[in-house]
């Protein structure tokens, strides 16, 4: 990669990391820290809550993927940041769950991910587009995998308070990064009939099912896993313990596995494996009841391996299959169906365990990836551009 790609793919992963704390710090401790606020033996609100993110994400990312096509993608973005600060905040001075139910609403108002995305796929060349897809899909990883060992860490130092206004403070730190860190944003075409063109393809539809069903079980897993931890006799204070091994070793997998979809042309192979990976993780949890030490740590593992191959690989696979044109607006609608999925599996995933138990939980999960894996055997494998380096 060029020294403006390196920098733009470490730039825009570093916005994505910022922002996407404000939904992960809260997942290894909210469910139990809401048992001691007003409307926290709800656990269907609680699960609201957890996933009440998405909800806004769901409806505000294709706007604002189309209006990153025709106002540029930096203006876009830093004002997604904003709302997300003002979101951060409401949600630091709550009282009660439904209060922070509102604030998650209003972090998931700055909905960037379809304009980060596009501006990404912007700033870079095709032969090297996975690979900073691969930046971004492993920020997430590390914040995610950083948000299960500092998370338990923090709340008991600063309180859930204290937890949202840090988000805040890192989301300040993001705007600060797109205004004079990030590369400038090369013109972007315009055309009509975007949002069309976009839902009649089927080969974007099926990624945009699979970025679906890969967030909502992300979401709802976690309205299990950390009561599991605490059943098989782990404090949430050594929570860490499983989530940072857990996190690592998926990554020593998933490096390689993208090299080889990248440079080999296996693309479709790798991304149909990770699936099935997530097939066996659902059924692991299923079998084990998400109880046991040893078969959570394994099965958590095994999903990080997955989870973090597929955020690499689904982003770049649409980026190189979308028309020129509308790659914000096809991005806007892939990021949309990632919220609903991040809004479905926690609202979904509370109320399944509180009426119907935790095993429905992981059964709804496990469907969701046969019907992932059915739909991806049936696509084509994205185009292989070799262009000759800068």
């Amino acid at each position: 990669m060029s020294p403006a790609e390196r920098r733009a793919g470490a730039s825009l992963a570093a916005i994505f990391a910022l922002r996407m704390l404000g939904l992960f710090l809260i997942l290894p401790v909210f469910a139990v820290h809401a048992h001691g606020m007003p409307g926290g033996d709800n656990v269907a609100l609680v699960g609201m809550a957890i996933g009440a993110y998405g909800l806004t994400q769901a409806f505000l990312q294709i706007p604002f993927g189309a209006a990153s096509d025709r106002f540029g993608r930096k203006p876009v973005i830093v004002f997604g940041l904003l709302l997300f600060i003002v979101g951060s905040a409401v949600a630091a001075m709550a009282s009660d769950v439904q209060t922070v139910v509102i604030g998650r609403v209003l972090q998931g108002a700055g909905a960037i991910s379809a304009a980060v995305t596009a501006l990404a796929a912007d700033l870079t060349r095709d032969q090297h587009r996975t690979k900073v897809m691969a930046m971004i899909g492993s920020s997430i990883g590390l914040v995610f995998a950083l948000s299960m060992v500092a998370a338990p860490l923090l709340y008991a130092a600063i309180g859930m308070g204290g937890l949202f206004w840090l988000t805040a403070a890192l989301a300040v730190a993001a705007v600060f990064t797109v205004i004079f860190v990030v590369p400038a944003a090369p013109p972007v075409p315009r055309a009509t009939g975007r949002f069309a063109e976009v839902l009649g393809n089927g080969q974007l539809m099926r990624l945009n099912f699979g970025v679906f069903a890969l967030h909502l079980m992300q979401t709802a897993m976690w309205v299990l896993v950390p009561a599991g931890l605490v059943a098989a006799g782990l404090p949430m204070p050594e929570h860490w313990k499983v989530y940072l091994p857990a996190v690592l070793l998926s990554f020593v997998v998933m490096v390689p596995a993208v090299i080889v979809a990248e440079k080999k042309g296996a693309m479709k192979k790798v991304f149909n494996s990770a699936i099935v990976l997530l097939l066996v993780v659902q059924a692991g949890l299923y079998a084990t009841g998400s109880s046991g030490l040893w078969p959570l740590a394994i099965l958590l593992t095994l999903f990080f391996v997955a989870f973090n191959v597929l955020e690499a690989t689904q982003p770049s696979w649409i980026s190189k299959i979308a028309p020129p044109h509308a790659k914000g607006t096809a991005l806007g609608v892939y990021n949309t169906l990632q919220s609903l999925g991040l809004f479905l599996g926690g609202a979904l995933g509370g109320w399944l365990a509180q009426h119907v138990g935790p095993a429905s939980v992981s059964l709804l999960c496990a469907g969701l990836a046969l019907a992932w894996l059915i739909l991806a055997a049936g696509m084509a494998p994205p185009p292989v551009r070799r262009v000759a380096s800068a």
